[in-house]
């Protein structure tokens, strides 16, 4: 089953995005599904690499790191990803630059869409 998450929430501050990642790793780590996460807004930066938080504070990059492990996908919208100044390079290993169009696609053939 194709499954898609659309964040658009930012990584620290809002309870959604933090469980919306939760739910996209453990939908990653099901048998028979197969998990896209779409980052958009200022969602794009939770798959920045490198992140520092606090002792006891969550790390969504590495949260987000269980999808990518468990043959997920996960899409980072290129839009948002200039206007925050974000490049490639700056990326989790597994989030890749995508576009409206590839979202749109996603969209079309996921079986559920998730937005948060």
């Amino acid at each position: 089953m194709n499954s898609l998450m659309i964040i658009n929430g930012s990584a620290y501050g809002l309870d959604s995005t933090f469980q919306a990642i939760r739910l996209a790793a453990s939908l990653a780590k099901r048998d028979g599904v197969e998990m896209t996460v779409f980052l958009m807004g200022d969602g794009v930066t939770a798959a920045m690499s490198g992140q520092k938080t606090p002792d006891g504070c969550y790390k969504l990059d590495r949260m987000l790191g269980v999808v990518s492990r468990n043959a997920g996908s996960i899409k980072c919208c290129g839009t948002w990803m200039d206007a925050r100044g974000i490049g490639d390079g700056m990326l989790i290993e597994g989030a890749v630059r995508s576009t409206m169009e590839e979202l749109t696609d996603l969209t079309l053939a996921a079986a559920k869409v998730l937005v948060f």
